[in-house]
């Protein structure tokens, strides 16, 4: 049974940083490309950045992209999200999704699929002042 169980979630002011953890187990963590998706208050899922299975290829979603990182831990079977510069349009729960297969394809096919993932219960973050 596929397992993501999302931490590192808070409350952070503007301008500040969070590194989400994403546990994963019973599936072969290095062998699937992983995503970050979020649902802010009131609004759908959204596609927020994808790794290949190396960690070598990445891509963001616009709104994200220069302030987040996103990485992962193979023997360790976590994924990681390094958020700087946090915005309140930020504010969402985040979610790890396991993508179905190892391949890798661009932004635009993630921005309409990843949202559909398996993805774990979520970690809350909130920037606020």
């Amino acid at each position: 049974e596929v397992q993501l169980v999302e931490s590192g979630g808070g409350l952070v002011q503007p301008g500040g940083s969070l590194r989400l953890s994403c546990a994963a187990s019973g599936f072969t963590f290095s062998s699937y490309t992983m995503n970050w998706v979020r649902q802010a208050p009131g609004k759908g899922l959204e596609w927020v950045s994808t790794i290949h299975i190396s960690g070598s290829r990445t891509t963001y979603a616009d709104s994200v992209k220069g302030r987040f990182t996103i990485s992962r831990d193979n023997p360790k079977n976590t994924l990681y999200l390094q958020m700087n510069s946090l915005k309140p349009e930020d504010t969402a729960v985040y979610y790890c999704a396991k993508s179905p297969d190892s391949l890798f394809y661009s932004g635009a096919v993630y921005y309409r699929t990843a949202p559909l993932f398996p993805r774990g219960q979520g970690t809350q973050v909130t920037v606020s002042s």
